[in-house]
């Protein structure tokens, strides 16, 4: 009986597969990593083809801990980041890189090399930037064709297809170019609410007259939960499934967790009161509602791109994890920074702050924009900001500065929520998922200062989850997302915000905000 379901997950540095039941209950996981290449400042790029190995080595290995016959998946699904995928009319790989390496065909969803190319865009007043925030980050797929097309001539000559990550997947799984609602309405500038999606008059304006014909773009996209058909002989192989599995559309990473973050809530009036709060290297605010709320800075609303007849926002942060990892790095005494070392230092700031009469770091002050911002400020040219350095070159010196870290991404968090409540949200329940889920002081720091309830779902995954659980509806095991959402949810451990620490995160974010008033007047003086 087909009742089991694998879900794919391809993050910045690996693929990651798991096995789960039709009730949500993953029986294994495994994780292969992916290779990147960083040619040159701001540029980072993969290889399609590694990372397809990656994923069936992935598949594989939770199959067998799974320890059930492939006669028992009824589909698969997979989300990805939202990197470019660049293959020839035949399907072979075409480079996107500087170096003319063939096999780097993908330029990462972090990679900012198109940063004129999204100003250029940005300034255009385009009716379709009323549904990305008014403006395009460098990290979305036009500014990057764009980019492409002026500078990988020869390769864009010969362009055939050109694939959001996951929409690569499941051509790889299935030999169907068809696109996935959920990347191309968030990605591409595709207005699913509208008829026609595609509007040749900015294609005209950015320059990419051609681009349907150059990436195979369908006219249409295939709804979230539908199927795109099942497994190729040659997918199924390489999978070690069989073809009689059915394969779900494509999602974006963030929003596969958000799904299976808020899927507790999806079925009823709680959705538009809650915010899915996906941390990882970056950090992602995702939120639905029925009807469409724009607003600067925030990516959509996207009309379906995960849930029927709603409407998906997005806010977020380039660096978060990325920023911890990187004040570990850059510290004398930090180092290369492993789940260990993070531990210690975390440990180690628990210890202090119970010796402390109050806060470990009072003067020390960080504006977490190392990345830029991409909201609420939509700036990729804004940097961080580090107030109140000492020469303390301690153990101890970098457990306050990492400290600060962490409140400094809390506190852009509610930066976030902040300018959201500005364009008519409004959220009472955080709901955490990814990496920041393992860091007691996030979780601790999400509730404190935000003053939401926070709740951390006890799925130990719920990315591939909520991967899983659009999977379950194309392969005929529930009815509809919704009835999947509530299936296959399994609840989570809720944490309540400090009262007495409110005057405390207060005074934080008035600095916080005057610190980002104070860097704006800095940028200003000539």
């Amino acid at each position: 009986m087909r009742d089991h379901l694998v879900a794919v997950d391809i993050g910045t540095t690996s693929a990651r597969a798991g096995v789960f039941d039709s009730k949500g209950k993953m029986l294994a996981k495994a994780k292969h990593q992916i290779r990147m290449f960083r040619p040159k400042e701001s540029h980072a790029e993969h290889s399609s083809e590694d990372i397809w190995a990656a994923t069936c080595h992935a598949v594989k290995t939770a199959m067998a801990e799974a320890g059930i016959q492939s006669s028992s998946i009824a589909a698969i699904g997979f989300d990805a980041t939202c990197s470019l995928v660049m293959r020839d009319g035949k399907g072979a790989p075409l480079s996107v890189s500087t170096t003319g390496a063939a096999d780097q065909d993908t330029i990462v969803w972090h990679d900012h090399r198109a940063i004129r190319e999204a100003e250029k865009l940005s300034a255009s007043g385009h009716h379709v930037l009323n549904f990305s925030g008014g403006s395009l980050s460098p990290e979305m797929e036009m500014p990057k064709l764009k980019w492409l097309k002026e500078n990988r001539s020869e390769s864009w000559a010969r362009s055939g297809f050109i694939f959001d990550l996951a929409d690569f997947l499941t051509w790889k799984a299935t030999g169907s170019a068809a696109r996935s609602r959920c990347t191309i309405t968030a990605k591409w500038n595709y207005l699913a609410h509208e008829t026609p999606g595609w509007k040749s008059d900015y294609l005209k304006l950015a320059g990419l007259s051609d681009l349907k014909e150059k990436a195979g773009l369908p006219e249409g996209t295939a709804e979230v939960g539908t199927s795109l058909g099942k497994l190729s002989n040659e997918a199924a192989a390489e999978l070690g499934l069989d073809t009689d599995v059915e394969v779900s559309p494509g999602l974006i990473d963030a929003y596969a967790g958000a799904f299976g973050a808020l899927a507790g809530a999806a079925s009823g009036e709680k959705l538009e009161t809650s915010v899915a709060l996906i941390g990882g290297t970056s950090s992602c605010i995702v939120a639905f509602s029925r009807e469409p709320k724009p607003g600067r800075s925030l990516w959509g609303p996207y009309y379906e791109a995960v849930l029927p007849q709603h409407w998906l926002v997005e806010g977020g942060q380039s660096a978060a994890g990325a920023l911890l990892d990187h004040i570990v790095e850059m510290h004398a005494a930090g180092g290369e920074p492993t789940s260990d070392l993070h531990g210690r230092i975390i440990a180690r700031i628990a210890e202090m702050r119970a010796e402390a009469d109050g806060d470990i770091a009072p003067n020390l002050h960080i504006l977490p924009d190392f990345h830029g911002n991409r909201s609420p400020l939509a700036d990729p040219h804004v940097r961080g900001v580090i107030t109140g350095l000492t020469l303390d070159t301690s153990f101890d010196g970098l457990c306050r500065r990492y400290w600060r870290g962490c409140v400094a991404i809390a506190l852009g968090i509610r930066h976030i929520l902040d300018a959201m409540s500005g364009f008519g949200y409004r959220f009472e329940t955080l709901h955490v998922t990814g990496g920041h889920v393992n860091n007691p002081l996030l979780v601790e720091l999400y509730a404190d200062v935000t003053g939401c309830r926070v709740v951390v779902p006890q799925t130990s995954d719920a990315v591939l989850l909520g991967t899983a659980m659009t999977a379950s509806v194309a392969g005929g095991l529930h009815a509809s997302l919704f009835a999947a959402g509530k299936a296959m949810q399994a609840g989570g451990r809720e944490y309540l915000p400090d009262p007495a620490r409110k005057a405390i995160y207060d005074r934080d974010y008035r600095r916080f905000l005057t610190m980002v008033r104070h860097r704006e007047e800095l940028r200003a003086i000539a």
